[in-house]
C-alpha cells in the first residue's frame, strides 16, 4: 500500500493520504510493514506539513486508536526538535498545532493525553508568552469552569472531570518545564506565571478542600471510598496541589535569597501555603490511617476503593516530597519556618506508632497502614532536622526545639529494636547471593533515602553524633546487657543491631576481639562477625580511632581469612572493605600492620579469584590497592605473589574494562611501592601496556595503561635487565603515539622524558632519528601550546643527558633544528614558546658549540639561504625574549648560551656584542652573584650561588617525587653547568676565544669594544674582574 503512492521529493508538501497509510502500516503487527513504513516515514518527515498532518491524524477520533497513538508518538518524538524550523513548519502550521493541543484536553485515551502533556510543555518552553500568549488563559478558563462544577456537585465522575484533570496535568508539565529554565528570560517568565497563579491555585485548593474533601472524608466511613465522586475529588485536589508546589519550590530559594523586603507578597503566600500544608498533612494522614484500618476487615475491596486509597496515599506522600525538597534547598531556613518542627515531630510520631504496631502494618504498598515510603520520608525529614535541634550545637543560635534525653533514648531503642535489625528479606539475599548483598549494602549512594533499614541506620548515626552525651551511655549499658550467649536467630539479629552504635572503649575492643574469633553455629554467628568487621571499619575509618591497635588488626585479618563453620563469604567481603577503610587513614602505622600484611594480601588475592561478580572483584582490588599504597616498601616480599595472579584475572575479565583498569592501577601501585625492586614486574608490564594501548582497547584503558608505563619507567633502575624483556621494547610504541595521538601527547612526552632520564645514550643509540622525527612532526603539527613546550623541554633534557654525538645528526636530519629556527623567524607563537626555543638553542650551544655551528650551516644549506638568514632570527629572538626569562637559572643559561656563540667568532654574533650582548650580560651579572668556595676544611671548593634562593619549581620534577626518577632529575639539576660553572669565568673565557678568532686583542678592541658604551663596558669589566 505504501508503494502505491508517488514518492515525494524533499521540500514537497506531504501527501496526507500517503502519510495516513504509512501510519496504518506502522501500527500493524506485521514486522515487514512496520520496517518499511518506518523508513518511509523518516523520508516524509523532511516534507512540509508532515508534522501538522501527524498531529491532525492523532486528533481524529474516527480513526482507530492504534493509528492515533502511533501518530502522536511520532509527532512527539520528531516534531519538537524541529519546532522552529521554517522549512518544515510555517507559522500557520504552528498556530494550528497549538490550537489543536487544547482539543486534546478532552481526550479519553491516557497515552495520547500523556503525549500531549509533553508536547504542550516543550512548545511552551519555546513559545510562551510571545508566540502562545493565550496558553495560560485557555488552561485557567477550562480549570475554573470545570472546578466550579465539581465543587457544586456531589456526583462527579471521572468522565465529567476529564477536561479538568487533563488541563491540570498539562499545566503541571508546563510549570515543570519553565521552572527548569536558567536563562534570564525563562526566570522572568516563571516569575510572571508564579505571580499570576500562586494566589489563584491556593484558593482553588482551599475551596475544594472546604467544600468537598473535608466533608467527604471527615465522617471516616470506609464506604465513602467506593464512591467515584470521592475518587474524583482527591485526584483533582492532588493535581492542584502538585501545581502549587511547583510554584512554591521555584519561589523558595528566591524568598530566602532576597529577604523579606523585596518579595513580601510572595513570602506571605508561601508561608500561608506551608502552614496550611502542615495542617492538611496531619489531617489527611490521620484520615487515611483510619480508612485503611477500617478496610482491613474487607479482604476484597472494589476497584474504585483501591484506586481511591492509592491516590489518597500518593497525595499524603506528595506533602512529604514538598517538605523534603524545601529542606534540601536550605536546611537552616527550613527549620525556621513556622510549624515546621511540629510537623517533623508529627512524622516521627507516625514512625513510633508504626514501630509499636504489628509488623503487617508496614509494607511497600499504598494499602498498608504505614507504607514504607511514607515512613522513610518521615525518617529522612527527622534526621536532617536533628542537627538543628541539638542542645550541643556549635555556632549559631540554639533552636527552640531540642529533644529531651528521654525522647532521644526512646528513639534509639525504637530504631535498634524495630528498624535496624536484619529482616527476612535481608537474610534471604545474604544467603542466596552474598556478593550482590554486600555490594548493595556498601554502595555510596543516596539509596538509603528510599529504604527503611538503611534510613533507620542513618537516623541512628545522626542521633549518636548530635546527642552523643545521651546515646553513648545508653548504648554502653545496653551492650553490656546483651553479653549472654545467643540461643536463637532472633536474639543474634537483635544483638547485631545493638552493635551498630556501640562506642569504642577499651572494654568493647577486647570483648569484640573475642567475639570476632569465637566459633559458634554457622546459621547465626556470621551475622555478628560481619557487624564486628563493619564496626571496626567505622571506628577507625569514619570516627578517627587511631589505627595503632594490633588487636583490631588481628580481628580483621582473622575475619578475612577464616574459612571455618562460624563464618561465610559476607563476613570476608565486609572484612576486606573494613580493612581498606582502616588502612586508608591518617593514623595508619605500617610498623604495627606489617605482621598482618602477608595474610592480608594473600587473602585478598585469593578472594579476587574466588568471587564471581566483577563488581566484587573491583571492590577487592581497591582494597588490595590501598594496602599496597600504604605498605610502601614493606610490600616488596609479596610482589611476586601478587603479580602471579594478575594474568589470570586479566584474561578472565574479558571486556570488563572497569575491572581491567583497576588491575592496571594495582600493578602501578605495586611498582610505585616497590621502586627499584619492581624490575621483576617488567615481563608483566610490557604485555599489559601493549594491550591497553591497542586499537579498540585504548578507548577504555589508555589513561591507566600510560600511568602503568610511566610508573615502571620512573622506578626502573635500568632499561635493560640481565635477561628477558626490557622496557626498551616499548619505546617504538611511544614514538608511534607521539606521531598519531594528539589526545595523549602530553602524557607520552613525559614517558619519553622518563626514558631519557633512565638511559638517554641507550635510547638515542637505538632510536635517535625515529624519536626526533616524531618530535619534529608533533612540534610542527597541531599540538597545543602546553605540549609544544613539553616537547622542547624534553629535547633540552636530551642535550644534557647524552653527548652531542648521540643526537646532533638526528637533530638535523629530522628537521627539528630547522623548525626551531623557523618558529623564531616567523615570530607567531606565544612568548613562552619562543623563550623555550631560545633555551633549547642555548642548551645545544653550551653542550657543543662546534656542533651548533655545523647545525646552523646545515640548516642554511637545506633551506637554500645564506647562513646569516639562519643567525638573524636566532639572535633577534635572544634579545627580544630575554625579558620573558623570569628565573635566574634561565637568565644565566641565556647568558652562557650567547657567550658560547660569541666564542665562535662569528661576525653575525660579534656585530651585536657592543649593544645587545653586553647589555644582556650586564643585566645577568647584576642579578647573578656567585663566588668560588675555598678548598679548605669541609668545603669542596665548588661554586657558591647567592642567587639560588628559590626552591626548584615542582614543574621541574614533574610529579616524580618518591620515585627513582626524582633522584635522577635532582642529580641532573645539581650537575647542570648553569649551577657548577662560574658565569664571570665563562664570559671571560668566551671573550678571550673571540679575541683569538678575530686576530688578536687589538683588532677585537677596534672592531667591537670601542663601539661599546663606556659606562656599560666599565660595568662589564668590573663584574668580570670581581
Amino acid at each position: 500500500m505504501i508503494m502505491d503512492h508517488a514518492t515525494n521529493t524533499q521540500g514537497d508538501v506531504v501527501n496526507r493520504q500517503e502519510l495516513l497509510d504509512i501510519v496504518y502500516a506502522a501500527s500493524s503487527q506485521v514486522p515487514a510493514q512496520v520496517q518499511a513504513s518506518t523508513e518511509r516515514l523518516k523520508m516524509l518527515l523532511e516534507n512540509v506539513g508532515t508534522y501538522d498532518a501527524l498531529h491532525e491524524i492523532a486528533a481524529e477520533k474516527s480513526l482507530p486508536l492504534q493509528v492515533r497513538q502511533q501518530s502522536i508518538i511520532q509527532f512527539k518524538n520528531s516534531a519538537l526538535s524541529h519546532w522552529r524550523s521554517r522549512k518544515l513548519l510555517s507559522e500557520e502550521y504552528r498556530n494550528r498545532i497549538r490550537a489543536r493541543c487544547m482539543v486534546f484536553l478532552h481526550e479519553e485515551d491516557d497515552l495520547i493525553a500523556e503525549c500531549n502533556e509533553v508536547i504542550v510543555a516543550k512548545i511552551a518552553r519555546l513559545d510562551f508568552p510571545h508566540n502562545w500568549p493565550s496558553l495560560l488563559t485557555d488552561l485557567i478558563s477550562i480549570i475554573e469552569s470545570t472546578l466550579q462544577s465539581l465543587c457544586a456537585s456531589s456526583s462527579g465522575s471521572m468522565l465529567s472531570t476529564l477536561a479538568l484533570r487533563r488541563a491540570l496535568k498539562v499545566l503541571n508539565a508546563v510549570l515543570k518545564e519553565i521552572s527548569s529554565m536558567k536563562m534570564l528570560t525563562g526566570i522572568k517568565t516563571m516569575g510572571e506565571i508564579t505571580n499570576q497563579l500562586c494566589g489563584l491555585f491556593l484558593t482553588y485548593y482551599s475551596e475544594l478542600c472546604r467544600s468537598q474533601l473535608s466533608p467527604i472524608l471527615s465522617p471516616l466511613h470506609p464506604a465513602i471510598l467506593s464512591r467515584e465522586h470521592t475518587l474524583c475529588v482527591i485526584v483533582v485536589a492532588h493535581l492542584i496541589y502538585k501545581c502549587l508546589i511547583k510554584l512554591a519550590l521555584w519561589s523558595w530559594p528566591r524568598i530566602v535569597r532576597h529577604g523579606k523586603d523585596d518579595l513580601q507578597d510572595l513570602q506571605a503566600w508561601f508561608l500561608e501555603l506551608f502552614q496550611s500544608s502542615t495542617a492538611q498533612l496531619k489531617l489527611l494522614s490521620e484520615q487515611r490511617i483510619s480508612f485503611v484500618l477500617g478496610l482491613r476487615s474487607s479482604p476484597n475491596p472494589d476497584p474504585i476503593t483501591v484506586a481511591t486509597v492509592d491516590i489518597l496515599t500518593r497525595h499524603v506522600r506528595v506533602f512529604g516530597k514538598f517538605f523534603r525538597r524545601l529542606q534540601q534547598l536550605d536546611p537552616a531556613k527550613f527549620v525556621e519556618l513556622p510549624t515546621c518542627n511540629a510537623m517533623v515531630l508529627y512524622y516521627w510520631e507516625k514512625v513510633v506508632q508504626a514501630a509499636n504496631g504489628s509488623s503487617d502494618m508496614i509494607k511497600d504498598s499504598s494499602d498498608a497502614v504505614f507504607p514504607i515510603r511514607f515512613l522513610v520520608q518521615a525518617m529522612v525529614l527527622f534526621k536532617e532536622n536533628l542537627a538543628k535541634w541539638t542542645p550541643f550545637r556549635k555556632g549559631g543560635p540554639v533552636s527552640e526545639t531540642t529533644l529531651s534525653q528521654q525522647f532521644v533514648e526512646d528513639a534509639v531503642r525504637l530504631l535498634v529494636t524495630r528498624f535496624i535489625p536484619l529482616n527476612p528479606t535481608d537474610l534471604e539475599g545474604w544467603m542466596s547471593d552474598p556478593e550482590e548483598w554486600v555490594n548493595e549494602e556498601d554502595k555510596e549512594t543516596d539509596h538509603w533515602e528510599y529504604e527503611l533499614r538503611p534510613c533507620g541506620e542513618r537516623v541512628l548515626m545522626t542521633l549518636a553524633s548530635q546527642y552523643r552525651d545521651y546515646v553513648v551511655p545508653l548504648m554502653a549499658t545496653t551492650f553490656k546487657d546483651v553479653q549472654q550467649p545467643t540461643t536463637n536467630l532472633q536474639s543474634v539479629i537483635q544483638k547485631e543491631a545493638i552493635y551498630y552504635v556501640i562506642p569504642f572503649t577499651e572494654w568493647t575492643r577486647h570483648y569484640l576481639a573475642g567475639r570476632g574469633k569465637r566459633e559458634e553455629p554457622q546459621n547465626s554467628f556470621p551475622i555478628i562477625k560481619r557487624r564486628i568487621a563493619w564496626l571496626i571499619g567505622r571506628w577507625i575509618g569514619d570516627m578517627g580511632t587511631p589505627a595503632t591497635d594490633p588487636i583490631l588488626w588481628e580481628v580483621l585479618i582473622h575475619l578475612l581469612s577464616d574459612r571455618g563453620e562460624g563464618t561465610d563469604a559476607v563476613v570476608r567481603f565486609t572484612a576486606a572493605n573494613a580493612l581498606r577503610e582502616c588502612v586508608d587513614t591518617v593514623s595508619f602505622d605500617i610498623t604495627v600492620f606489617a605482621p598482618f600484611l602477608p595474610v592480608a594480601v594473600t587473602e585478598l588475592v585469593r578472594l579476587m579469584h574466588e568471587v564471581d561478580t566483577i563488581e566484587m572483584k573491583r571492590r577487592l582490588a581497591k582494597s588490595l590497592n590501598v594496602i599496597i599504597e600504604r605498605a610502601d616498601s614493606h610490600i616488596v616480599p609479596h610482589v611476586e605473589m601478587i603479580a602471579e595472579g594478575i594474568p589470570g584475572l586479566w584474561t578472565a575479565a574479558g571486556d570488563e574494562w572497569l575491572f581491567k583498569a583497576q588491575l592496571l592501577v594495582v600493578i602501578t601501585s605495586l611498582i610505585t611501592s616497590a621502586k627499584e625492586h619492581s624490575s621483576t614486574l617488567v615481563p608483566l608490564v610490557i604485555p599489559l601496556v601493549q594491550e591497553g594501548l591497542s586499537p579498540g582497547v585504548a578507548v577504555h584503558l589508555d589513561e591507566d595503561a600510560l600511568g602503568l608505563w610511566h610508573a615502571a619507567l620512573r622506578n626502573a633502575p635500568t632499561l635493560q635487565g640481565a635477561s628477558g624483556p626490557s622496557l626498551l621494547q616499548l619505546f617504538p610504541l611511544a614514538i608511534s603515539l607521539l606521531v598519531g595521538n594528539l589526545d595523549l601527547l602530553g602524557k607520552v612526552i613525559l614517558i619519553v622524558e622518563s626514558y631519557l632520564f633512565v638511559d638517554a645514550p641507550l635510547v638515542l643509540q637505538n632510536f635517535a632519528l625515529e624519536l626526533l622525527n616524531a618530535v619534529a612532526n608533533a612540534l610542527s603539527g597541531q599540538a597545543i601550546e602546553t605540549n609544544q613546550r613539553g616537547i622542547i623541554t624534553t629535547v633540552c633534557f636530551m642535550t644534557q643527558l647524552a653527548s652531542s654525538s648521540f643526537w646532533a645528526e638526528a637533530l638535523h636530519n629530522s628537521g627539528f633544528f630547522n623548525h626551531v629556527v623557523k618558529i623564531l623567524r616567523e615570530d607567531e607563537c606565544s612568548s613562552a614558546v619562543l623563550t623555550d626555543c631560545v633555551f633549547i638553542l642555548a642548551r645545544i650551544a653550551v653542550a657543543d658549540h662546534e656542533m651548533f655551528l655545523r647545525l646552523a650551516s646545515a640548516a642554511a644549506h637545506v633551506s637554500g639561504v645564506p647562513e646569516d638568514k639562519i643567525w638573524e632570527p636566532i639572535l633577534d629572538q635572544y634579545w627580544r625574549q630575554f625579558d620573558h626569562m623570569s628565573e635566574p637559572r634561565h637568565r644565566k643559561l641565556a647568558a652562557m648560551g650567547i657567550a658560547t656563540l660569541v666564542s665562535t667568532g662569528r661576525n653575525e654574533v660579534l656585530d651585536r656584542l657592543p649593544n645587545e650582548i653586553f647589555n644582556l650580560w650586564t643585566d645577568v651579572l647584576y642579578e647573578i652573584r656567585e663566588s668560588l668556595r675555598a678548598e679548605d676544611g669541609d668545603d669542596d671548593g665548588g661554586l657558591r650561588l647567592y642567587w639560588d634562593v628559590d626552591v626548584v619549581p615542582d614543574s621541574y620534577y614533574s610529579g616524580s617525587q618518591d620515585t627513582l626518577e626524582y633522584d635522577r632529575r635532582k642529580l641532573l639539576y645539581e650537575r647542570d653547568p648553569v649551577r657548577v660553572v662560574q658565569l664571570t669565568s665563562y664570559l671571560a673565557s668566551a671573550l678571550q676565544e673571540a679575541e683569538r678568532a678575530c686576530g688578536g686583542a687589538q683588532v677585537f678592541k677596534e672592531k667591537y669594544l670601542d663601539k661599546t658604551d663606556p659606562t656599560v663596558l666599565m660595568q662589564l669589566k668590573t663584574s668580570l674582574a670581581g
